[in-house]
């Protein structure tokens, strides 16, 4: 069957290629109504489809972005991703979804394919461990925004949570409420991580300033699949936690799981706050105290900066960071215990 161009819609519709070429491309400002419908009505009939390599080529732009996650799984990656596709639909760009599962590796292999695939710039969830191919892309002047984290010595612009301030106002509530003895739990940072690394200072320094001791037994970084055997030695001291600050939305889903299997009711057993306001926390039984993180605003924010670098409107060496403060959702997984009031 015969391919059908651009000439036969100009023909179908009675007008030039060019007009066609416009409408296309949406440069119709000054295009009649009825030439609009008709070349639509040419479009529907003959069934043409517009050759977007071609047009990407002429135009030197895909018109995509991609976008690599660090781990698809946690909740703040989804709704910030859902953030970025929406910001860049508006402005008629298309998103590609990687995910890298936290492995250099395949992030790797995900930066090199959709740069061979030609998009216009990436939005990263960097594993900080590519530092070779984030430079090369800086020298370039490819358009690149990281999210959620940053890597110490690259240059990138990084859209990323108050992660201090987020620890800071967990353990405010929880002393606030009576309780002093505070664990917390996050991932691995085994690769320094830089939320991890921040809200583990951020818990530290709150402890400092409420003068409670920092104990070594009271703070875990593992794997979410190590968390039951992390919290079992800590619920084995002779003073064990009696509030637990879960780093992120997995860690305390493990948390959760742990209290079930073991038999201790949240709050009443051991008082619970998880940073990422995961779904289930608000009806979860007790509902649980969150740190929330302004996913929506933090996708926009990330897609918008790259559509600016992509669009020259701002250089790759300018290096902004975009810091976004963390709202405290108080619910009832903290138990009031008095005697000791900020």
């Amino acid at each position: 069957m015969k391919t059908v161009t651009m000439a036969d819609v100009a023909k179908h519709a009675q007008v030039s290629k060019s007009t066609v070429s416009q409408y296309l491309n949406k440069r119709y400002d000054y295009m009649g109504e009825k030439t609009k419908l008709r070349i639509e009505q040419a479009i529907y009939e003959l069934g043409y489809q517009p050759n977007i390599i071609a047009r990407s080529l002429k135009q030197k732009s895909t018109k995509t972005i991609g976008v690599i996650v660090a781990n698809i799984l946690h909740n703040f990656s989804t709704e910030v991703s859902r953030a970025i596709e929406d910001a860049c639909n508006r402005a008629d760009f298309h998103t590609i979804i990687c995910n890298a599962d936290d492995d250099p590796a395949k992030e790797k292999k995900y930066i090199e394919m959709l740069r061979a695939k030609q998009v216009d710039g990436l939005i990263i969830f960097p594993t900080g461990n590519n530092r070779d191919l984030y430079q090369k892309m800086l020298d370039e002047n490819y358009p690149v925004v990281f999210v959620d984290r940053s890597v110490e010595g690259i240059p990138v612009s990084s859209v990323m949570l108050e992660n201090e301030r987020a620890s800071e106002m967990a353990i405010d509530y929880f002393v606030n409420k009576g309780q002093k003895r505070i664990a917390i739990i996050t991932a691995s940072m085994i690769e320094d991580v830089s939320p991890r690394l921040e809200r583990m200072e951020g818990y530290k320094k709150a402890l400092q300033s409420h003068k409670l001791a920092i104990l070594d037994e009271y703070i875990k970084s593992v794997e979410p699949d190590q968390v039951e055997e992390a919290l079992q030695e800590m619920m084995a001291l002779d003073q064990p936690p009696e509030a637990i600050l879960a780093g992120n939305d997995l860690v305390l889903k493990e948390v959760l799981q742990f209290a079930k299997l073991h038999h201790l009711n949240i709050a009443e057993d051991l008082s619970v706050i998880g940073i990422d306001d995961v779904p289930y926390a608000s009806f979860y039984t007790p509902p649980i105290t969150t740190v929330a993180q302004p996913t929506f605003k933090m996708g926009k924010m990330a897609g918008e900066v790259l559509l600016d670098k992509i669009n020259k409107k701002k250089t790759t060496d300018e290096r902004p960071d975009y810091r976004f403060e963390p709202t405290l959702m108080v619910r009832e997984s903290v138990k009031e215990k008095g005697g000791y009031v900020l």
